[in-house]
């Protein structure tokens, strides 16, 4: 078997992060299992509400359509993969198959920082300029923003990954439970001076793209819920709290996840460091459908009609 030694060319990759837990494997994979169920299920259902229902084809739920949609996406990166994982005895995955699951979690990651980055601007326009809402933010222009956002990380990534593909490796055992873009980069025996750079500008976009944006948004947010009425503050935390703490709660899986990849973590427990490695891949699926299913009272209000009419 192949090992971090020396290589022509590698044809599939060795997950070393996975534990011996005996009979636990199924325990865990009914859970993960769950999960997964339980994440399909709450995004399919708000976008089908979305969807349907006319009433909600308003700009800031289009942005949540959007959001939901790409949770769906990034989980089935990721779930169906670590349940075939879970059960095998031999944790390898073919280099086609590592390097498209890269695509997409990556792309995924992409895509919620710059969807949550068009949803601060959105509340700006909706609570700064209220009158001028709907000529500034119709549904079209949504539309737009949000094909871009998608169309923009596909293309970003794709030139990292092209880059990626090139490489010659010297090794196939990456050290995570799913294939990660540097620890495959960190197996190179050839020139890696490109990816570097690339990298380097790549997250500097990735961060400070959304980050400027999300800050001035809510500065001027702050702004008017200190001079405004407070009605107008009351409608800022009704829309703003649960797109600050999806954003927060994202941001701190993802650093976790690229201090991990890049740094010595063998002093943190292996349990640990597995459950905090899938964390912005499990919690943000599930948390985001409930936390705007519950805040929006618009939204709720559609799920509990119909989930009444269900149950007549």
């Amino acid at each position: 078997m192949m090992s971090n030694s020396t290589s022509d060319t590698v044809s599939y990759f060795i997950l070393g992060a996975y534990l011996n837990i005996g009979y636990l494997r199924y325990l865990c994979f009914m859970i993960t299992a769950m999960l997964y169920i339980v994440i399909v299920g709450a995004n399919t259902s708000l976008i089908v509400v979305i969807c349907v229902n006319r009433s909600l084809h308003e700009p800031m739920y289009l942005f949540l359509c959007s959001l939901f949609v790409n949770e769906l996406y990034g989980s089935t990166g990721l779930f169906p993969f670590l349940l075939l994982q879970i059960l095998s005895d031999i944790h390898t995955v073919s280099a086609p198959l590592c390097f498209l699951q890269i695509f997409c979690l990556y792309t995924y990651a992409n895509i919620q920082f710059c969807n949550l980055t068009v949803m601060s601007y959105d509340r700006y326009l909706a609570i700064c300029y209220p009158l001028q809402y709907n000529t500034r933010m119709t549904s079209h222009n949504a539309l737009i923003f949000i094909i871009l956002v998608w169309l923009y990380c596909f293309v970003k990534f794709l030139i990292t990954l092209s880059l990626n593909i090139r490489l010659t490796l010297c090794g196939n055992i990456i050290n995570g439970l799913y294939c990660n873009n540097y620890l495959v980069v960190k197996l190179a025996c050839s020139d890696t001076q490109v990816n570097n750079m690339y990298g380097y500008f790549a997250i500097a976009l990735s961060v400070l793209g959304p980050l400027f944006p999300i800050l001035f948004s809510y500065m001027r947010i702050l702004r008017v819920c200190f001079s405004g009425s407070k009605q107008t503050r009351q409608k800022a935390v009704s829309t703003c709290t649960p797109h600050l703490v999806s954003l927060l709660n994202f941001s701190f899986g993802c650093c976790f996840e690229i201090l991990r990849s890049r740094f010595d973590m063998s002093g943190v427990p292996s349990v640990l460091r597995i459950i905090l490695s899938l964390y912005f891949l499990i919690i943000q699926p599930l948390m985001n459908p409930v936390m705007y299913g519950l805040q929006m009272s618009k939204l709720r209000n559609i799920c509990k009609h119909v989930l009444r009419y269900k149950l007549k």
